[in-house]
């Protein structure tokens, strides 16, 4: 949609009622990627199923909520992803769609749990809206290839990630700098990826909200292993996600 016009979307919408949301973050992936790793994630795996199915593809949302503090990071409170969020569904509803996939390029928990909130909050204040689907995606779902991520240990910055931008974006990718923290920092970051928060109570009590601030030893961020990533990796992943997605928007149109 970002290159398209007035007419091109009223010409599309007689033919097809499903439009992807690539909703990405702007946050630190280690010294070897950029920043834009998870808006590059969403929104290269949106273009390819929409070459697969024909569905619309609305401009890709850059700012979310990390949670990360180290340089470059640009966080957005959860509370205002969600609403942001809400508006743009308001705003696809309106020209006529009716089925939207929000496709998530960032994983960590806030910030699903916000857009999640977002896609039923929506539809909740709005009973009198019929035929309206919203589906939330995490693309790395969509991949047998990916999903083995998590029993190695392998979250933020390694292998799998570093593989899909080697593959579709490898010019920013810089194997030259590749860099891990302590052994002893990365090992716990593998075991718990939220570990790179710390929880502090002023009081110990269970009515006391803890306070998060990352881990001061953090420099670097990855927790995984880059050096073993490969652009044949990200391929598979990326051609796994497409599929699965243009198989969603398949199921989407063909509702009743």
């Amino acid at each position: 949609m970002y290159n398209m016009t007035v007419k091109q979307v009223r010409e599309g919408l007689k033919e097809m009622k499903t439009v992807i949301v690539p909703v990405g973050v702007v946050e630190q992936h280690g010294y070897h990627l950029p920043l834009s790793v998870d808006i590059h994630n969403a929104q290269e795996i949106a273009t390819r199923a929409s070459a697969l199915s024909g569905c619309f593809v609305a401009p890709t949302m850059h700012y979310a909520f990390s949670g990360g503090m180290l340089p470059g990071t640009i966080n957005i409170s959860p509370q205002v992803v969600s609403l942001v969020l809400m508006d743009i569904f308001r705003s696809l509803v309106k020209q006529g769609f009716r089925n939207i996939i929000v496709l998530l390029g960032h994983g960590g928990s806030e910030n699903t749990a916000a857009v999640k909130d977002a896609a039923m909050n929506f539809q909740r204040l709005e009973p009198s809206l019929e035929g309206i689907c919203i589906s939330v995606v995490p693309f790395w779902e969509l991949s047998p290839a990916y999903m083995r991520s998590f029993g190695e240990g392998d979250y933020h910055a390694g292998k799998y990630e570093t593989s899909m931008m080697l593959y579709w974006k490898p010019e920013l990718v810089q194997m030259d700098e590749v860099a891990v923290d302590s052994q002893e920092l990365l090992d716990k970051l593998r075991a718990d990826p939220d570990a790179y928060a710390d929880k502090n109570k002023a009081v110990d009590s269970p009515f006391v909200m803890p306070k998060l601030v990352q881990n001061p030893a953090i420099e670097v961020g990855v927790m995984g292993d880059p050096f073993s990533a490969s652009a044949e990796l990200g391929k598979t992943i990326a051609e796994q996600c497409a599929s699965g997605l243009a198989a969603l928007v398949k199921q989407l149109e063909q509702r009743p």
